[in-house]
C-alpha cells in the first residue's frame, strides 16, 4: 500500500478520545510512551496513529487529573523511560469514558441507519 493510500485509511482522533484510548491501554499495565503509541495503533488494525506531539502533551493532562501517575525507570533496551500507570481515579475515569463513548457511538450509528436503508 503506498503511503498516500494509507494516509487515507488513517481517522483523525476526536478531542478526548486518546485520553480514553491511553487510560484503556494503561488498563493492562504500566507502560512507556512509545509502547503506549505502539499498543494503539496495533490494536486499532494500524489506523489510528499517535504523533509524539499528541500523546505526550495527553500524559500531562492525565496525570495532572489525577489519572495515571508517572515513574521513571529503565526499558527493555536499556533506555531511561518514564512508565505511566493507572491511579484508582483513572479507573473510575476510564468507565464513565468508555460509556460516553458507546453512548455517541450508539447514536452516530442511529443517525447512520436510515442512510443505509435507503441506500
Amino acid at each position: 500500500m503506498s503511503k498516500e493510500s494509507s494516509h487515507q485509511t488513517q481517522i483523525e482522533l476526536l478531542q478526548g478520545t486518546l485520553d480514553l484510548l491511553i487510560l484503556r491501554t494503561l488498563l493492562f499495565g504500566p507502560t512507556h510512551g512509545h509502547s503506549i503509541a505502539h499498543t494503539i495503533r496495533q490494536t486499532s488494525g494500524e489506523v489510528l496513529r499517535v504523533d509524539h506531539g499528541s500523546l505526550y502533551p495527553a500524559l500531562q493532562r492525565l496525570e495532572r487529573r489525577g489519572w495515571i501517575t508517572a515513574k521513571w525507570g529503565v526499558s527493555k533496551n536499556n533506555r531511561r523511560a518514564k512508565y505511566y500507570r493507572l491511579t484508582a481515579s483513572g479507573r473510575k475515569q476510564l468507565t464513565t469514558e468508555t460509556t460516553k463513548w458507546e453512548r455517541l457511538a450508539a447514536a452516530i450509528g442511529r443517525v447512520l441507519q436510515p442512510a443505509e436503508e435507503e441506500g
